[in-house]
C-alpha cells in the first residue's frame, strides 16, 4: 500500500468505531489505542510539516546562490568585454582591471561553489533524515498492523474454542 493510496488522519483514527463480537474487545484499552496513535499522527504529521518547511528553505537558498553564481558569470562575462574595449585604448590599464576581475569573478565563484556544497550537502542530509522518517514511520504501521492481526487471530481462536465447547455441552 502507497502512501498517496492510504492517508489516515488522528481524527480518522479518533472517530474509528469497531463492531463489537462475542466477548468484544476491551473498549478502553481500544479508546487508549487510538488515542495514543492519533497522537503519534499528529506529532510525525508536524514533524513532516517542519521537515518540509526546511527542505523548501534549503531549495530556496539554492536557487538563490545557483541564481548568484550566474550573475557572477555574467558580471565575468562583462569584465571581459569590458577588457576587449579598453584594450584598444589602453593595453596596460586594461590588463591591470582585468588581473583584478578575474581574481575577484574567482573568489566570488570559488565562494559560491563553497555554498553550494553546503547547501546540496544539507539538502541530501534532509532528504537522507525524510526517507528515514519515513521508514520509521512505515515500520511503526507495520508493527501496528502485526499487532492487529495478531488480536484478530487470537480472537478468532477464542471464537472458535468457545464454540466448540458450546458444541460439545450441546451434544
Amino acid at each position: 500500500m502507497t502512501d498517496q493510496a492510504f492517508e489516515l488522519t488522528p481524527h480518522d483514527v479518533r472517530s474509528q468505531e469497531f463492531s463489537r463480537g462475542l466477548g468484544g474487545y476491551d473498549r478502553t484499552q481500544v479508546d487508549d489505542f487510538r488515542m495514543r496513535l492519533a497522537e503519534a499522527l499528529d506529532r510525525l504529521l508536524r514533524e513532516r510539516a517542519q521537515a518540509e518547511e526546511r527542505l523548501r528553505g534549503m531549495q530556496e537558498q539554492l536557487r538563490a546562490f545557483r541564481e548568484r553564481e550566474r550573475a557572477m558569470n555574467e558580471a565575468l562575462v562583462s569584465a571581459q568585454q569590458l577588457r576587449a574595449d579598453t584594450k584598444v585604448q589602453a593595453d596596460r590599464e586594461a590588463e591591470s582591471v582585468l588581473r583584478e576581475a578575474k581574481a575577484e569573478a574567482l573568489r566570488i565563484v570559488q565562494q559560491a561553489q563553497a555554498q553550494e556544497v553546503v547547501i546540496r550537502e544539507r539538502y541530501e542530509a534532509a532528504s537522507r533524515m525524510f526517507a528515514s522518517y519515513l521508514a520509521n514511520f512505515r515500520a511503526l504501521l507495520e508493527r501496528q498492523m502485526g499487532e492487529v492481526e495478531g488480536l484478530q487471530a487470537s480472537a478468532q481462536t477464542r471464537a472458535q474454542v468457545q464454540t466448540e465447547l458450546i458444541l460439545k455441552r450441546h451434544a
